[in-house]
């Protein structure tokens, strides 16, 4: 079996739409991928009607979450959507993304980059506004070559000219909320330090212990050695190993399916969510 566990769509900031997403997913040849998109669960529904056979869907998002400052993200499987003490928390981090987008577009004014509020809100469409739209108004506008040169100190990443903090979620207070709507928690790229700060590893243990399942060590921000040693965590911890490529379509350059997780890993997510179910493909349309 081939699974990718971290996808996104236009429901948040991959260039795919959901049914796309999982059309490309077949092509591509996995038997399992999970639709992930920050902080919304809107592309789910489209993304099940369009399932080819042969093509599981697990249902999931990425949450957007601080530590002592250090920004992170919370991949959540198979909750129950519905379940309103984590709805109330995904609808107040999705709220927040216009307002701290539009100051983005404001700082970058300021700077003389010549990117416009309506620019972002087009290259968004209906997604979920972020970083990565800013980003790609950037490379539009011949400021930076790709939208991962939009990543850096001197334009969006954490601390950045132009960057602008939003509502996030506390880490402990999502895996409580997780495993409240019968989810699974696992932390995606926890060691990605080219994207800024990261948690140190005490930090981790310390989820753990209120309930994280595991942690993504196969992933493109992730070398050798990084992921060496992600894995030795893991197995002092009691974590669960997952790889995904946390695709985003034509926004990153890494394929579906590049980074994949272990079948019995995937067998034990599945095993420990009440809240939703995997969805098997039925031809889709």
């Amino acid at each position: 079996m081939r699974i990718d566990l971290h996808c996104h769509s236009t429901a948040s900031d991959g260039t795919d739409s959901p049914a796309e997403l999982v059309r490309n997913a077949a092509a591509a040849g996995l038997d399992v991928v999970a639709l992930t998109d920050h902080d919304s669960t809107r592309g789910h529904a489209q993304a099940v009607a369009a399932l080819p056979e042969g093509l599981t869907l697990v249902t999931g998002a990425e949450m957007s979450c601080r530590l002592g400052g250090v920004s992170l993200h919370m991949l959540a499987y198979l909750f129950d959507p519905e379940e309103p003490d984590l709805l109330a928390e995904r609808e107040l981090v999705r709220d927040d993304r216009v307002p701290r987008a539009q100051g983005m577009v404001a700082k970058l004014n300021e700077l003389g980059v010549p990117v416009t509020w309506e620019q972002v809100w087009r290259i968004a469409g209906d997604g979920s506004v972020g970083r990565p739209h800013v980003a790609s108004a950037l490379v539009e506008a011949g400021v930076v070559p790709t939208v991962s040169d939009a990543f850096t100190q001197e334009w969006l990443a954490d601390g950045g000219r132009a960057f602008v903090e939003k509502h996030e979620t506390d880490p402990f207070t999502a895996i409580r909320l997780v495993k409240q709507a019968g989810g699974v928690c696992v932390f995606a790229h926890p060691a990605a330090a080219k994207r800024g700060r990261t948690v140190p590893e005490q930090a981790i243990a310390e989820m753990a212990a209120a309930g994280l399942d595991g942690i993504e060590v196969d992933h493109m921000d992730h070398d050798a050695e990084t992921r060496v040693r992600l894995r030795g965590l893991a197995a002092d911890l009691g974590l669960l190993v997952t790889g995904s490529s946390d695709y985003h379509g034509s926004r990153k350059t890494v394929a579906l399916g590049e980074y994949t997780t272990d079948p019995e890993v995937y067998g034990e997510i599945t095993r420990r969510a009440t809240g939703a179910f995997p969805v098997p493909g039925t031809g889709g349309r």
